[in-house]
């Protein structure tokens, strides 16, 4: 951080999509994705997204909370909060009020959430107004409860009951919270400003030194990915994260860019690239079998993808922790092969002598490779899927194989081409299946409603062992969880998450990732594309950053700062309006 960093300054971004509201924690809806800015936790988070510290996997700062005691048994925890705290419009922030959000996260928050806390915690208890104790269940791993309870956002309980707004509903209303920003002017589908608050408690507070230094942050938003790009070309948004090959391959041949009015930058990146690609529902059959979707990965030609459409510049995508000590390789060896072992028959016997999965290899010169054609007709066929006289898939029934895939109006022209790419290989090998393409609000509700065969998305990837690897990967929670687009449930994969939630030491809790990854790539629930290994950030050149970035964040809208000469230059020559 730069603890002098100048406060001050407007950051523009650009999103695609439409929003229908501020609630972030609705499970129904489009809400605005950038919301749930306005809350935050016992513990210190990066709120505009990641951890914090961005330096460290297992620390946590304590924030509204001044400390916290647990016993070594850690069967509860009691935090001692901060005595001048205070919600957005002033009013004082108690522990009544971290026990009224946690209680209505179960009542009405997300469900996969709610089944997997109301498992592990107990209870909450308001010793006084700053004093709250949580106890935790019986018989399951200590890990990661605290900081459980301790990155729950926090409501105003008041505010609640004079309002009746209902944490389930979609609603145009913020949640009254208390983070360094708040909902400013905004039109719905048009733009969005948080601006900072005038009442935030925490400018002080040595973890926020250097922090939130700008006084506006703006969403712009396009209907699609063209019109976007033209925007930032034009200064409607003056800062860009870019995720398009194409666009970072030959977009920036424009005249403020040639002249650096425009700057692009590759910074380095220490996090896991989470797993993109054509993510398969096992809730719906034939994407149920295991073999089946080992045989539709099959169809994604990664080598043609990068060469063709992504100008060579993405890597491929082969496990869940890329880049990391616990991504798994080769055949498991010592505690990773002893945990596997004892966790008995949910672990198929050639996971344990095995190499990890890997990505198939394709022809980079045919998209349709038909080697892996072949493949993946054997494999269908071993699952009682053959092709009938008139070249299509059928089962035993004489029923043919009909998937749908489900995209986005809003994903950008590379990402609906790998999609067209993908479904016409399919359609060769006989697959009934068509791409059903819907607006970002009705793609958004399909999504938290399983209503897909299959979808271009991702899984985030992982660090630690804690209860969230339930909802992202866990059964239980596969047909309600936001986070589990295949509704993975592998028995296997439940198992380990138990083991590596019950680990004592750091060594052993990376050894139970490491078999979580095996675990998930053997049960082949994504057919995974490629990732670009660094951020490609393009801006006018009115920004600043310290000169050396933690790990795991890029932070532009956390540690960042604005230029105000750079930007009265830019506005002088006419490359801002």
């Amino acid at each position: 951080m730069n603890p002098n960093a100048p406060k001050g300054g407007t950051i523009i971004l650009g999103e695609r999509g439409t929003f229908d509201g501020f609630n972030r924690w609705a499970s129904k809806g489009n809400p605005e994705s950038n919301a749930g800015v306005v809350a935050e936790a016992l513990f210190a988070e990066m709120p505009w997204g990641g951890g914090a510290p961005a330096d460290s996997i297992t620390d946590s700062y304590c924030l509204i909370a001044r400390e916290v005691e647990y016993p070594k048994s850690k069967t509860y925890c009691v935090f001692h909060m901060r005595d001048d705290v205070v919600f957005s419009d002033g009013s004082p922030l108690r522990a009544q009020d971290a026990a009224f959000t946690h209680n209505l996260f179960l009542e009405q928050g997300i469900r996969s959430y709610a089944r997997s806390v109301s498992e592990r915690i107990t209870g909450v208890e308001v010793v006084d107004d700053h004093t709250l104790k949580y106890t935790f269940a019986d018989e399951i791993s200590r890990r990661s409860l605290i900081s459980q309870v301790g990155g729950t956002p926090i409501f105003s309980e008041d505010w609640y009951a004079r309002t009746g707004e209902r944490l389930d509903t979609p609603s145009l209303e913020s949640p009254l919270a208390s983070g360094p920003y708040v909902v400013g002017d905004y039109e719905i589908n048009r733009y969005v400003e948080y601006v900072r608050n005038p009442n935030y408690w925490g400018w002080d507070h040595p973890a926020n030194v250097g922090r939130f230094n700008f006084d506006k942050v703006r969403f712009e938003y396009f209907a699609d990915a063209t019109a976007e790009f033209e925007g930032f070309k034009a200064g409607v948004f003056n800062f860009r994260q870019e995720g398009s090959t194409k666009r970072w391959a030959t977009g920036y041949d424009f005249k403020k860019a040639q002249d650096g009015d425009i700057t692009r930058e590759e910074i380095p990146s220490g996090v896991a690239p989470n797993v993109s690609g054509m993510i398969m529902n096992s809730l719906r059959a034939p994407l149920d079998n295991r073999r089946v979707r080992e045989a539709l990965q099959l169809a994604v030609n990664f080598e043609w993808i990068a060469e063709s459409l992504q100008f060579g510049l993405t890597s491929q995508t082969v496990s869940f922790a890329q880049y990391q000590e616990w991504e798994a390789k080769g055949v498991p060896t010592g505690k990773e092969l002893e945990l596997l072992q004892s966790l008995g028959d949910v672990v198929p016997p050639e996971v344990l002598t095995e190499e990890a999965v890997m990505p198939h290899t394709s022809n980079p010169a045919n998209a349709n490779d038909r080697r892996n054609k072949r493949r993946a007709l054997r494999i269908l066929e071993s699952e009682g899927w053959t092709i009938n006289d008139a070249g299509r898939l059928q089962n035993a029934d004489g029923e043919p194989m009909k998937l749908t895939m489900l995209s986005i109006a809003s994903f950008d022209d590379t990402r609906k081409a790998m999609i067209d790419r993908y479904v016409n290989t399919l359609q060769d090998w006989g697959v009934d299946i068509v791409i059903d393409e819907v607006d970002s609000a009705q793609g958004q509700q399909r999504f938290l409603d399983k209503d897909y065969d299959m979808i271009n998305t991702r899984y985030l990837t992982f660090a630690a062992a804690g209860t969230g690897l339930k909802q992202l990967f866990g059964s239980k929670t596969a047909e309600v969880s936001s986070y589990n687009a295949g509704a993975l449930r592998s028995s296997m994969v439940d198992a380990i998450i138990e083991a590596a939630l019950n680990t004592t030491t750091r060594e052993d809790e990376v050894v139970a990732l490491t078999a979580l990854d095996r675990a998930l790539r053997y049960e082949r629930i994504t057919a995974m594309t490629g990732h670009v290994p660094a951020y490609w950030v393009a801006a006018y050149d009115m920004f600043e950053r310290p000169e050396t970035l933690p790990p795991f964040a890029l932070g532009f809208l956390d540690f960042w700062w604005f230029n105000q000469e750079k930007y009265e230059a830019l506005k002088a020559k006419g490359a801002l309006k």
